[in-house]
Parts: structure tokens; sequence; C-alpha cells
């Protein structure tokens, strides 16, 4: 998967879980500020994230810093990368 499918899936699998405005999905976008996500969203995004890209985020510091949609671009594509190197 390259790095853009990455993120149209992240975008898509967001935008249908939480109902989101498309126009909105952009690399900058905080999560809280701009999409309205609460802390409970990010548990709930957290396993859209898992079942998306059939991975397990088991770590709370990998997410701890996340506040932006770019955030979570480089996250997860991180940790395809990792996966995949093996």
């Amino acid at each position: 998967m390259t790095n853009d499918e990455i993120i149209d899936t992240i975008n898509s699998a967001l935008v249908k879980e939480f109902e989101l405005d498309k126009d909105k999905m952009h690399p900058g976008a905080h999560l809280f500020d701009n999409l309205e996500l609460d802390s409970l969203d990010m548990v709930d995004m957290v396993i859209v994230l898992e079942n998306a890209f059939k991975f397990k985020i088991t770590e709370e510091k990998d997410i701890r810093d996340i506040r932006t949609l770019g955030d979570i671009h480089n996250f997860v594509i991180k940790k395809s990368n990792e996966i995949r190197k093996g």
C-alpha cells in the first residue's frame, strides 16, 4: 500500500465512522478543534485504524501526541512501514 493509499484509507474510514466533512480532511486539521472529535472518539479512532490496517496499537504513548490528521497519517505510515520491514 502506498502512502497516498494509506492516507485515502484513513480519511475514508474516519469520514465514514465519525460522519466528518470531507472538505475538512487535510493534514493540518486539528482533531478536536477542526474535526470536533473528543477523547471518546479517540478511543473509537484507534479501533477504526486497527480494523482498517490489521495491526494493534498497544502503546498509549503511540497516540498520546496525535493532534492533527497529519499526525495520524504519519503514525500509520510509520507503523505500516515497520510491519512491512518485519
